[in-house]
């Protein structure tokens, strides 16, 4: 049964970080355009002038603001900007995607910028201090702030009403984008596994990547490993790659938005986080018909993969299983030829018009519930 369209008025603001590099600033702009499209009014309020995703709605970029001198009078001018904002849109719901680890900013949004305003809170990663703070306390009263929670996982929305004593969690996924696939010609000459995504070693574990990378039989094969994005320990990677003596066959690219050429034309695609929420990248290689390889780390790879369907799940941290299975994947030819095949399917449940549906549904029962 298809969910009724909200009227117009029916305004709804996203507050994000940025709409660039990384999946959850991904995933807020594929939100915008999803709402946008079920009817919603949406604004998009951005802390940071980087807009890299195509969006849709009216955007608010409070990073326009910040100078290199950026004091805290100045820092304090833009949030009086964006509580007026708020005050003048009367918004019937603000959806907040950002992370929220900082316990003082968020009592400062709690009591001064969301004050009086109804809250959805996202969290995108199972590490839910990164979105709660690590005081309980303040944790609490953002639960207890919030018309509802939306986890992008079903672990992830477990964890939450678990550790808050409280039902108003639940799961929605992150939908899959359909991606226009008229840039097909490889990239690259050689054959290649993929990563893509933040280099960020604590959280991504590029260290189990690289020595699994080193014990697999690909490098002796001219299997190259291709590293796609930015972070902070680019550097440590790079490295890294020089220590095991991969410079030969491990290739380290910037950040870009258009990803479907590297993902399209990966042999397959490889996760090796210590955490997760819903990877993206893992739908995005999915939908676009290259398999998958991931460890099983919590949260959401194990509610993506099928293992031996459309990739493969192995143990976390562990770097024989790993390279095990980079092998198996690589050369195995039925198992490969059935990961493929099955690839586009197995994500057919994410298409945006789905996702859609259920925040549409989600919004105007709060909404109903509100005006009662």
């Amino acid at each position: 049964m298809a969910s009724k369209q909200p009227s117009k008025q029916f305004k709804v603001c996203l507050v994000a970080i940025s709409l660039g590099k990384g999946g959850k600033e991904r995933s807020t702009a594929l939100l915008s355009r999803m709402l946008t499209k079920s009817g919603f009014n949406v604004f998009i309020v951005i802390l940071n002038n980087k807009v890299d995703y195509s969006y849709a709605g009216n955007l608010f970029n409070l990073g326009t603001f910040k100078t290199d001198n950026d004091t805290l009078s100045k820092r304090l001018s833009r949030f009086k900007k964006l509580k007026r904002f708020f005050k003048e849109e009367d918004f019937d719901f603000i959806i907040d995607t950002r992370s929220r680890g900082s316990a003082i900013k968020e009592l400062f949004y709690l009591y001064y910028l969301y004050k009086k305003q109804h809250i959805i809170y996202l969290a995108h990663s199972f590490n839910t201090p990164q979105y709660f703070t690590k005081r309980f306390w303040i944790g609490k009263k953002m639960v207890d702030k919030a018309v509802a929670i939306v986890g992008v996982s079903k672990a992830i929305t477990r964890k939450i009403n678990e550790e808050y004593a409280t039902n108003k969690a639940i799961t929605i996924y992150n939908p899959s984008e359909p991606f226009t696939e008229t840039e097909k010609e490889n990239p690259f000459s050689e054959k290649y596994i993929l990563y893509l995504g933040r280099i960020e070693e604590k959280v991504k574990n590029f260290t189990l990547l690289l020595a699994a990378y080193k014990a697999s039989n690909l490098v002796k094969n001219g299997i190259y490993l291709k590293i796609v994005g930015d972070g902070s320990d680019t550097e440590f990677v790079k490295q890294k790659v020089k220590d095991l003596k991969l410079s030969n066959t491990v290739d380290i690219y910037p950040f870009t938005p258009e990803i479907v050429p590297y993902l399209k034309n990966a042999l397959y695609l490889t996760l090796t986080s210590r955490y997760e929420g819903f990877p993206m990248v893992l739908i995005e290689s999915l939908s676009l018909g290259t398999p998958v390889l991931s460890v099983a780390c919590e949260s959401g790879p194990d509610e993506i993969i099928i293992h031996r369907k459309n990739g493969l799940l192995v143990e976390n941290f562990s770097e024989k299983a790993l390279a095990e299975a980079m092998n198996n994947l690589a050369f195995n030819g039925e198992l490969y030829k059935t990961c493929k095949l099955n690839a586009k399917k197995s994500v057919s449940h994410l298409k945006m018009e789905t996702i859609a549906a259920q925040w549409t549904n989600l919004l105007n029962s709060k909404k109903h519930k509100l005006e009662k």
